[in-house]
């Protein structure tokens, strides 16, 4: 049912999907570079996360910064990653640590901060599509 074989060329490297959304897990949100997405998802890509679209790249850019002006330090460990047979859609399992600066107002500023979620990714020409994210219930407690 699920494979690592569907291939993507990348600046001259084939890539599979889940190698793909592993890398933009790296490249973006461990490397602290919202400007990086340019080199991973679509002009018109769309995150949809807690019940909201956001849409186009730029925006997807700027709603990175605003998190992580609230997670500064932030960490994301990859649990695991795998995709379909034909490599259109990848789910991710992840865990995010950080100091709290804002960004989970049940919890003190300053204090660190660990929540797990799941991403599922749409893949369409060896970009990014879509996201659709799942957080714990506890970032909504």
């Amino acid at each position: 049912m699920f494979n690592r074989s569907v291939k993507h060329e990348r600046k001259g490297c084939p890539v599979t999907s889940s190698e793909l959304v592993e890398a933009f897990w790296d490249q973006v949100w461990n490397a602290h570079d919202p400007d990086a997405v340019e080199r991973f998802v679509i002009p018109d890509f769309v995150i949809t996360n807690a019940g909201h679209d956001i849409v186009g790249r730029d925006a997807f850019r700027e709603w990175i910064r605003a998190f992580l002006q609230q997670l500064p330090d932030l960490r994301l460990d990859v649990i695991e990653t795998f995709e379909n047979a034909d490599g259109t859609r990848v789910a991710s399992r992840w865990r995010i640590h950080g100091t709290n600066q804002g960004y989970l107002p049940t919890a003190e500023l300053g204090v660190p901060i660990t929540f797990s979620g799941t991403a599922v990714w749409e893949v369409r020409d060896g970009k990014l599509a879509h996201n659709w994210v799942e957080r714990s219930a506890a970032e909504v407690a």
